[in-house]
């Protein structure tokens, strides 16, 4: 008999949530996104040297047998999520919170928090969210994504968990991953591995640039 598997609401809603807590809190010996960048930032006294060392080192240990051990919030994630693909999101999850944040990005505005998820998935924010009719500048404001509908952010939130489960790792086929979510077929599969991590932070680099965000809003 099939083994049930929680709805892909479900599943992504849990993995997004886990993955903003790492941003924000960590995870088991891994500090925050916030705090690593600042620490990287403390050491090297640039903040793209800061990027380049947080990249290599996320890469390292991207490979590294048995780096789940130990993780306390791996419990809380759905069944079919591995351990060994939970431990590359993870990574990639705190990797492009700090990246976000040495490039000047607040970690806790909506949108922000929205373009990391999409970004750990292998995604760009701009793509991926250009259906809801939000695009990212390079100016000034953070407050336009707050002009949106609850129920306009609440679907946003669910393509970023969409994207995620699709990238890192379910039982459920990638092929209805990518029927049911337009757009995610391009990040579905594939080795999730030191080479992929290099990827992310390529897409980070350029989803978070170093200049204060604008984001619009089309009516």
């Amino acid at each position: 008999m099939a083994k049930q598997l929680p709805p892909l609401d479900e599943l992504g809603t849990t993995m997004a949530e886990q993955l903003l807590k790492v941003v924000d809190e960590g995870a088991g010996p891994l500090t925050g996104s916030r705090d690593y960048a600042e620490d990287r930032l403390n050491r090297f006294g640039d903040p793209e040297e800061a990027i380049n060392r947080i990249i290599m080192e996320t890469m390292v240990s991207s490979t590294t047998a048995g780096f789940a051990t130990g993780l306390g919030h791996l419990a809380a994630l759905p069944r079919p999520l591995s351990a060994n693909v939970t431990r590359q999101a993870i990574l990639n999850a705190r990797m492009v919170g700090a990246i976000a944040h040495l490039r000047g990005w607040d970690l806790q505005d909506e949108f922000v928090r929205n373009g990391i998820l999409i970004t750990i998935a292998g995604g760009r924010p701009n793509a991926a969210l250009a259906d809801f009719g939000v695009t990212v500048a390079q100016k000034s404001a953070e407050v336009a994504i707050k002009k949106l509908p609850v129920a306009t952010v609440r679907e946003i939130n669910k393509r970023a968990g969409f994207m995620l489960v699709a990238k890192y790792g379910t039982e459920r086929p990638a092929i209805t991953l990518a029927k049911l979510v337009p757009g995610v077929g391009g990040v579905v599969g594939g080795a999730v591995d030191a080479t992929f991590t290099r990827f992310v932070a390529r897409l980070a680099r350029r989803s978070f640039p170093a200049a204060a965000p604008t984001v619009d809003v089309t009516e």
